[in-house]
């Protein structure tokens, strides 16, 4: 044990300290107050948030609502899981993604359906690293794999990171594709996360000598995926969502702060939105409810910018149905007390625009968490998808005529270790 008790004892001294400056009260009050500036947001001038109707705060009663019934008949849920980023001693990054789709109520042949994709990187063209020509399928047809070669050179910095996001994003939305004709239209989609590629598509936009993933072609691959998802949901007015389980935006605290709001205590909006849908202090069991916000646009983002013949993105690469604003996101933050964290719940502008459309979403996604907090399907997607601990030491021990790169960290902090 390396904290003895007066270790102990002193840090809850400096617990209690810390503790009585949290002024709770005025938190409140403010959060509240900054509700109004919500109904139109602007940052630098530009508009980057505005309520799609009245501003307001929900609540359902978590026991009525898992007493109603699903507004939809059947739901998808897409989710992948991964081996993470292996590196090797002579400088080889891989990393694999095992993608699945899951319906309630199940259907085992949708379950069986399964893409892998492998992404390898290496900064020298001089290394050779052998790729599939394409889609090769397995298991009599059930599944799907590629290899892919990331373009050398084009990754100096986070290597690991965008190697891993370029596996993921191509196989989840080419699971997605590959599924689409089947699914049910009177079904819905969840996406486990956004419904675009954020991370990946801001180091596109982002001018960077170490980072350059906009020359390698597998990210256009990825973002025409994500624009035809987008225009067959859109085409036939079925529900697409991503349930964003930890959402990371800091964009509506910047801009609150940009339009001279002093003292906000947050550095996230999701501690924001957290505050702001907050029971406590009134209500004798806040636990009893879900709370909510109404919908929200986000425009002026390169979601739309992305398809602007001026975007220095992709120029006019990608091929898309609708007008740019119908790939707005639009997204409404659901709060769930007994566990104590926020969602975020996103979608496209071409389908909540339609109103029928945005309440049925929002009613399914507040059923779906009074049931079982995260929706039932998403954890069976998870759970089907999943590499775990076991299979990824499997995939590492074959690859045999190569080293792991491990560090001091990696021998001291291992996986099992607590």
């Amino acid at each position: 044990m390396t904290l003895e008790p007066v270790h102990i004892k002193e840090i809850s001294r400096i617990v209690s300290n810390i503790d009585v400056s949290n002024e709770d009260d005025k938190e409140s009050e403010m959060t509240s107050d900054l509700l109004g500036y919500l109904q139109e947001l602007k940052y630098r001038g530009r508009v980057i948030l505005k309520s799609m109707e009245k501003l307001y705060r929900g609540k359902v009663n978590i026991e009525q609502m898992s007493r109603s019934s699903d507004p939809f008949e059947i739901t998808y849920a897409c989710d992948s899981g991964s081996t993470n980023p292996i590196t090797f001693d002579s400088g080889l990054f891989v990393d694999f993604c095992h993608c699945a789709l899951a319906s309630t109520p199940t259907d085992l042949d949708l379950h069986m359906k399964r893409t892998i994709v492998a992404a390898a990187y290496n900064p020298s063209e001089n290394v050779t690293i052998k790729t599939t020509d394409g889609w090769q399928e397995f298991d009599e047809g059930s599944g799907r794999k590629n290899i892919i070669r990331i373009q050398p050179g084009i990754l100096n910095k986070r290597i690991g990171r965008m190697v891993h996001d370029i596996a993921l994003y191509l196989a989840e939305s080419e699971h997605m594709n590959w599924m689409l004709d089947g699914l049910d239209d009177n079904g819905i989609l969840i996406m486990d996360g956004p419904i675009y590629p954020k991370r990946l598509m801001y180091w596109m936009v982002v001018e960077s000598e170490d980072i350059q993933v906009q020359y390698d072609p597998h990210t256009k691959t990825i973002l025409q995926n994500y624009i035809d998802i987008m225009d067959e949901h859109v085409k036939q007015q079925k529900p697409l969502i991503g349930f964003v389980k930890n959402p990371e935006d800091i964009q509506i605290i910047q801009a609150l702060k940009q339009n001279g709001v002093w003292g906000i205590p947050w550095a996230m909006d999701a501690q924001f939105f957290k505050n702001l849908l907050s029971l406590k202090g009134h209500d004798d069991d806040e636990n009893k409810y879900i709370t909510y916000t109404n919908w929200f646009i986000q425009p002026n983002k390169f979601y739309e910018k992305m398809l602007n013949t001026t975007s220095p993105l992709v120029e006019d690469t990608l091929e898309h149905e609708y007008p740019a604003d119908d790939y707005s996101l639009t997204f409404f933050m659901v709060y769930v007390p007994w566990m104590d964290v926020i969602f975020k719940i996103e979608s496209p502008y071409g389908i909540t625009k339609n109103e029928e459309l945005r309440d049925n979403i929002k009613r399914k996604v507040l059923y779906d968490i009074s049931i079982n907090g995260i929706p039932r399907t998403l954890s069976k997607a998870d759970s089907i998808a999943k590499i775990r601990k076991s299979e990824r030491e499997q995939i590492k021990e074959q690859f045999n005529t190569l080293k792991i790169d491990t560090s001091y960290n990696d021998v001291r902090w291992s996986e099992t270790d607590v």
